[in-house]
């Protein structure tokens, strides 16, 4: 039975129910007690008895409101059963129920909804087959919504002439898919999206509406409990409980529960935007870039060395701040792009301090991506700055990249600006930047002379942290030259120094490098051990695809020192990490060193 739980007329009234409900059972009316009270004891007589005689009843009852539409109807016989439907998750301690969350269809199904939907109409509408493609976008620009794939089934049903191509790119329009997504039938009955979330909110108490409204400022596909605390100017605990009402109100959901991370649909954040902006919300919108900016730039801190200065208390260590950046990347980065009008100073900001992060996790696309953007809006602000930040950034995505011509452009653009401003300690980061796109292009000779004056500036301001980067640079054109004792000698005090500073990931970064110089050295037993040293330390601070590289330099050293069944478990698990990554061509070659590696093991029992 349906309760018509959000109905403009208004939802059944309890007695209403158990009256329907009593008649389904086969009381007459005029059997029917006058009270409420007396009703719901025929009720669980009826059930009883039905019990009895005829066995178990399931009570489907659609579209509740609220517990109080269902207290009367719980079968007091253990062997029937309540079914109910909500659009809130209905729970009260005196209401007895086991919660089944309905989340979105898969894309498989949700596709299918639709051809199947046009299939029974027409069995001969060739869009149920010949258009997959297209209905499976128009399945994710539905969100695999149920309600909203049944609207675009149901367009696609009363116009057959329509191809499916032509409805994705109506709903591709972000601005425009909730209007799109209305069917109305031959009666005037109208079925939207905005209709239905409409009747969800008009029920929030006033202080959750507000937060609903002030998430619609979030660009990202989810955020935390904190990041919602700073949105709404409340403590976390007070910001939970209206997220969870939210949540409750099928408005927002926690993805995975208990993770203080909180996903709202797309549609669902369509409409929440749609909604008339309310007092404050500029102001809490400034709290929420703040508190990106502030956090960013103290992950990133974090980053780059270690012990952190001590009014860095959000990250303890470089573990915390991968995590919250792991977390957090790509609010950080829809931000970068939608922010950038209102708050230019302190997009450039969080743009230069996700760099690093982006670059250990080998997202070098991405950190190329938001560097132009940021020289781009540096430059229409005119702060040189920021811009020559920017280029240094950029440069070092090119790098990655293996566009070393433009690496060098970009850095040389950069070095240029901070010379120009004073910046000693920047300049001689981008030359050391330089010095390192400048091996890759074999000019190693150039490269060790310009990386000298980078280490020239670093010792003029006991800048030991920039010292320790650039001798391991030094010691890689070294290396790649042939020269391994010198780079061997370079590797070293690197270590030193990054050990010193407690810089563990560049350390495993010179003990990756000074391993391979070790082996080339002939010298295995030592190289193993750095490579080891290398491959833990990648592993725990999450830098895993550089884990699997120090694994496969390891697989190979042992496999020069003899040991081949301990090169077979260093390749498999680089193969596996590598895979993990879809470096299909370092996979390839990892896989074929494993597999010689398992032939001489096996040659060797």
């Amino acid at each position: 039975m349906h309760l018509r739980g959000y109905a403009p007329t208004g939802a059944l009234k309890p007695e209403q129910v158990l009256e329907i409900l009593l008649r389904a059972l086969g009381v007459r009316d005029t059997d029917l007690p006058p009270t409420g009270e007396e009703q719901a004891a025929l009720y669980q007589s009826e059930l009883t008895r039905r019990a009895k005689d005829h066995g178990a009843v399931l009570i489907v009852a659609d579209d509740a409101s609220g517990p109080g539409q269902l207290r009367s109807l719980i079968p007091a016989h253990t062997c029937h059963r309540l079914l109910s439907t909500s659009r809130e998750a209905l729970a009260a301690p005196d209401l007895p129920s086991r919660l089944i969350s309905l989340d979105e269809l898969s894309t498989e199904s949700a596709t299918a909804l639709i051809s199947t939907a046009l299939a029974e109409v027409r069995p001969d509408d060739p869009r149920a087959e010949a258009s997959s493609s297209a209905l499976r976008q128009v399945a994710n620009y539905c969100g695999r919504l149920p309600l909203a794939l049944t609207i675009a089934a149901a367009l696609l049903v009363d116009d057959p002439g329509l191809p499916a191509a032509v409805l994705v790119n109506e709903l591709a329009d972000a601005r425009t898919r909730l209007t799109t997504l209305e069917h109305e039938d031959a009666d005037g009955h109208t079925l939207g999206l905005r209709a239905a979330f409409k009747l969800s909110h008009q029920r929030l108490k006033k202080q959750d509406a507000k937060m609903f409204r002030l998430l619609a400022h979030n660009p990202g596909p989810d955020l935390s409990t904190e990041a919602a605390a700073a949105l709404s100017d409340r403590t976390p605990r007070e910001t939970r409980k209206s997220l969870a009402s939210l949540t409750r109100a099928g408005l927002l959901s926690e993805q995975p529960i208990g993770s203080d991370r909180w996903r709202m649909h797309d549609l669902i954040h369509l409409f929440a935007y749609e909604l008339p902006p309310g007092e404050g919300e500029e102001e809490a919108q400034g709290r929420f870039v703040t508190y990106y900016t502030i956090n960013c730039s103290q992950a990133n801190t974090c980053l780059i060395a270690q012990p952190l200065q001590p009014e860095l208390t959000a990250f303890p260590h470089h573990t915390a701040a991968m995590k919250w950046l792991d977390s957090e990347s790509q609010n950080l980065i829809s931000l970068i792009f939608c922010a950038a009008p209102l708050y230019p100073h302190p997009i450039l900001t969080i743009a230069n301090s996700l760099s690093l992060y982006l670059d250990y996790r080998n997202r070098f696309r991405e950190m190329r991506e938001i560097n132009a953007f940021a020289l781009a809006i540096s430059r229409e602000l005119k702060d040189r700055l920021s811009e020559a930040h920017a280029l240094n950034n950029l440069g070092n995505a090119f790098h990655k990249l293996g566009r070393h011509k433009e690496s060098l452009d970009t850095h040389l653009q950069s070095i240029e600006i901070y010379h120009d401003l004073g910046k000693s300690i920047p300049e001689a980061q981008a030359l050391m930047n330089i010095g390192a796109t400048l091996t890759l292009l074999g000019c190693y000779a150039e490269s060790i002379e310009i990386s000298k004056k980078a280490i020239a500036i670093y010792r003029k301001f006991d800048h030991s942290y920039g010292e320790g980067q650039t001798l391991n640079n030094i010691g890689t054109a070294l290396q790649l030259a042939g020269r391994h004792g010198e780079a061997v000698t370079a590797f070293r005090q690197a270590i030193k120094i990054h050990r010193t500073n407690g810089s563990g990931h560049d350390e495993a970064q010179a003990l990756n490098n000074i391993g391979n110089s070790l082996h080339h050295l002939h010298q295995y037993r030592e190289a193993i051990e750095k490579l080891s040293q290398a491959a833990n330390s990648y592993r725990k601070y999450g830098d895993f695809h550089r884990e699997a590289e120090a694994l496969d330099s390891l697989g190979r050293t042992l496999e020069s020192a003899g040991l081949h069944g301990e090169a077979v478990i260093a390749y498999t698990r680089a193969v596996e990490i590598f895979r993990e990554f879809e470096n299909t061509y370092a996979e390839t070659a990892s896989l074929e060193r494993l597999t010689q590696a398992r032939k001489a093991a096996e040659k060797n029992e």
